[in-house]
Order: C-alpha cells, then sequence, then structure tokens
C-alpha cells in the first residue's frame, strides 16, 4: 500500500477551513473538539494551529463561550453539579480559567433550587427506607451528580427537619 492511499482524501487548508466553519457554526465547540475534527481532515499540526488561530479571529471559536453555553447546559439539562461540570470541562481541555467563568454563569438560586428537588425527589423514592439508609443513597446520588458534600449535607439537613 503506498502513502499516497493514506491521503487521498486528505482537505486542503481552505477546503478544510469552509468545512469546520460548518462545524462550529452548528454548535458552540471547544478547541480539543476542533483540533481533533481537523485532523481527521488529514492536516499537519502548523496547518490544524493555523486554522485554529483563525476560527479564534473570526470568532467561529471561543473558550469562554463554550464554558459558558457547556455549563449551563449540563446544569439545566442533566441536573449535573459544578464538580461534575469541572471535571468534563477538564477532560475537554478547558482552562482553569475558563471553567471557572462556565461555573460563574450558573445562577447560584437556580442551583440550590434544582439541589433541593433532586434531593428530594431521590428521598422521597426511598420511602420504604431506614433514615439512614435514605441519608446514605441520597447522599451519594447527590455526589455522583457532582454536588458539593457541603452542600448535599445542608440539603439532606433541612428535609430531614421539614420532615420530622
Amino acid at each position: 500500500m503506498s502513502s499516497n492511499f493514506l491521503y487521498k482524501n486528505r482537505l486542503t487548508p481552505d477546503q478544510a477551513f469552509e468545512k469546520i466553519k460548518g462545524y462550529c457554526s452548528y454548535q458552540e465547540r471547544c478547541h480539543s473538539e476542533v483540533v481533533t475534527k481537523l485532523y481527521t481532515y488529514g492536516l499537519y499540526k502548523k496547518e490544524v494551529d493555523e486554522l485554529i488561530v483563525k476560527l479564534i479571529e473570526e470568532n467561529y471559536l471561543n473558550e469562554e463561550r463554550f464554558a459558558i453555553l457547556y455549563a449551563g447546559g449540563k446544569f439545566r439539562i442533566n441536573n449535573w453539579g459544578r464538580k461534575k461540570i469541572a471535571y468534563e470541562m477538564q477532560q475537554k481541555r478547558l482552562s482553569s480559567f475558563c471553567i471557572k467563568v462556565g461555573l460563574k454563569a450558573i445562577d447560584e438560586k437556580d442551583y440550590q433550587r434544582t439541589l433541593n428537588k433532586l434531593a428530594l425527589v431521590k428521598w422521597s423514592s426511598l420511602s420504604r427506607q431506614q433514615v439512614y439508609t435514605k441519608i446514605g443513597k441520597t447522599q451519594a446520588y447527590l455526589t455522583q451528580k457532582g454536588f458539593e458534600p457541603e452542600l448535599i449535607k445542608q440539603a439532606l439537613e433541612k428535609i430531614r427537619n421539614n420532615k420530622d
């Protein structure tokens, strides 16, 4: 097999730029997603780096904007807590600055309301369980969703005070 076979479907940087603009316009993307996609077009590192700069200059790519939308979406749609959102953003190689910006965009009252609602729904679903079992299972559920231990503790205290 010749080396030409590997690059038969290789795009030129101009072709790749046109294609990647659509990819970025369709949905907000982080840098690592776009870099990965550009490499699938058969581009070299230097070409990928140049296209990333061009995408940023033309505002197709903005990591702060991505972080804000990603954090808000994962919170509103998936009911994730800040710890899980931050972890997932780290996996996407976002800077700690962008992660902070994204998390700060989550409204604190909505966050508390969501946590309390999730805690109450989980607690209520365990109606036949003993109190300590309910505490443990609700705590585990909320931890898995990415909420902070101190806030989970407060939500459980609120539920227990209302139920006693």
